[in-house]
């Protein structure tokens, strides 16, 4: 009597089937047969590395040329792109500036978040996060001044650039209520005003300094002093 063959090994049962047009779908849509999430497109990547790029090349000639006489079509000339390809991407050159200022944002928060990674009296935080902004700022001197001469890093003015100022006082709150928990700085005000207290002399330090480059003093020492005189103010 003749045993019936098994079913060949290149048949698929229902559930295998589903499993394999899963599988191309998956794969069709952009995911990993391991379940991983999308992979980010050759196109995606192609136009964040053209953003990177305007952003370099204009930040390098606002620095060699000045802010002022650095064109739209500077940039697009030395990029070898059409302007309308940059505006793709930035709808005017104080948008470039924006975007300067909301990557400052951005690094004033990891340099926030270091310093409450590591342990240091309040003191020590303050005094140390603002050398280190007021050095850069002083540093690179043409290229900020024109960011705060256009608001390109005030969030009243640049409503896009909120949400990067308020984690980055966000941070600066929790340095200051750590120093309140240890008896550093006084509880007689409320940390968010203290927070703000502080931002407001260190903004207005380096919107004097931006207008009145020649005073008497460098940012770095006007910075310095605005920090003792809060520190001062804030001892319990």
């Amino acid at each position: 009597m003749r045993r019936q063959k098994s079913a060949s090994r290149h048949s698929h049962s229902p559930m295998t089937a589903n499993a394999d047009q899963g599988e191309t779908t998956k794969r069709r849509r952009g995911h990993s047969s391991s379940g991983k999430e999308p992979m980010v497109g050759l196109r995606e990547r192609k136009k964040a590395r053209l953003r990177q790029q305007i952003v370099e090349t204009a930040l390098h000639l606002f620095r060699q040329r000045g802010y002022e006489n650095t064109r739209i079509d500077d940039i697009v000339h030395t990029l070898e792109i059409s302007q309308p390809t940059f505006f793709r991407y930035f709808p005017s050159k104080d948008a470039v500036l924006r975007e300067v200022g909301r990557r400052a944002f951005a690094r004033q928060a990891e340099s926030l978040k270091s310093e409450l990674s590591v342990k240091a009296t309040t003191e020590q935080r303050l005094r140390r996060f603002y050398e280190t902004l007021g050095n850069t700022t002083e540093v690179g001197r043409p290229l900020w001044q024109a960011v705060i001469l256009a608001g390109a890093m005030d969030p009243v003015r640049s409503p896009e650039l909120r949400g990067a100022e308020a984690a980055t006082v966000s941070l600066l709150r929790e340095i200051i209520a750590e120093g309140q928990k240890n008896g550093e700085i006084t509880r007689d005000f409320p940390v968010v005003h203290l927070a703000e207290f502080m931002e407001g002399l260190f903004n207005t330090v380096v919107r004097q300094w931006a207008v009145d480059l020649t005073g008497p003093h460098k940012l770095t020492e006007r910075v310095r002093n605005a920090v003792e005189f809060f520190l001062r103010g804030a001892k319990p």
